[in-house]
């Protein structure tokens, strides 16, 4: 399993891969939220900061622009993702350019937040996400490329249903450790009895589980909260996974950094153990 860190597609693309590289890290996963970086001369600035330091990149994960997006229980099921009707296709074009920009870089996997899908698969939102899905997931798999969920805002059994009910055979998950913990879903360890087989990249990252019904829990430095990774490692053994450990630490500055170089030594330790 190789180390991996999620940056953004900027500007300084050529400057972080340098300092990932310079670092020991082998790969990354670009988010891009700014449609208006989806261009040639973007495209052709990534291909170069690959091949000046040979760091991979393992996915893009592709944003959305348009409308609120509140991240917590209250407003977030009618403004996150593509399940509030409201949002759907705008933001299913605006992740289709971004796969586009991924196809044209190299890149296959292609990792977004679907929202909060319902638990009762009968509901409207729930039918027509899968629906706008099995769409997108069509055009993907034309190209070789895989749509992977972002979990967090889904229970693992609702987030197994609806791969199983797109059906297109190029469906798999970005496992966030920490997501299914602040969002109160799962625990990231079990969840992988669950949906294990569909898992593809990651976001290394931990947190605590909600203590307040409206607000999401608080990520936590790796180590520090309530994932185990001791236990994660070896379940990701277990069922296979050999993908990237992508590390995601959502603060800024250089305590960013610092964390990160402290969470790649402690999971080094678990690999080697």
């Amino acid at each position: 399993m190789k180390l991996g860190v999620f940056i953004s597609l900027n500007d300084r693309v050529l400057e972080k891969m340098r300092e990932l590289k310079s670092c020991g890290f082998e790969t990354c996963m670009l988010s891009a939220w700014d449609q208006s970086k989806y261009t040639p001369e973007y495209e052709e600035l990534v291909r170069g900061a690959m091949a000046d330091t040979g760091v991979q990149i393992s996915a893009v994960w592709a944003g959305w622009q348009g409308g609120p997006g509140i991240w917590d229980f209250i407003h977030g099921p009618s403004t996150l993702g593509m399940v509030p009707p409201a949002y759907r296709q705008k933001r299913s074009e605006q992740f289709l350019k971004g796969a586009e920009f991924a196809h044209h870089i190299g890149v296959t996997d292609v990792i977004t937040h679907v929202g909060f899908m319902p638990e009762n698969p009968y509901d409207p939102d729930y039918i027509g996400t899968v629906s706008m899905l099995k769409y997108i997931c069509g055009i993907l798999k034309e190209r070789g490329q895989y749509f992977l969920f972002e979990t967090g805002q889904e229970t693992p059994v609702v987030l197994l249903r609806a791969i199983e009910d797109i059906g297109t055979g190029n469906v798999g998950i970005n496992l966030d450790t920490a997501n299914l913990i602040l969002y109160g879903k799962a625990n990231p360890v079990d969840a992988l009895d669950v949906f294990g087989k569909y898992v593809r990249n990651t976001h290394i990252k931990d947190g605590f589980y909600p203590t307040d019904g409206r607000k999401l829990g608080r990520e936590a430095p790796i180590g520090e909260g309530k994932v185990d990774f001791p236990a994660l490692i070896r379940r990701f053994r277990e069922i296979g996974y050999n993908g990237p450990l992508t590390f995601e630490r959502e603060i800024s500055g250089p305590q960013q950094m610092a964390d990160i170089m402290k969470a790649k030594a402690y999971m080094e330790a678990l690999l080697n153990a």
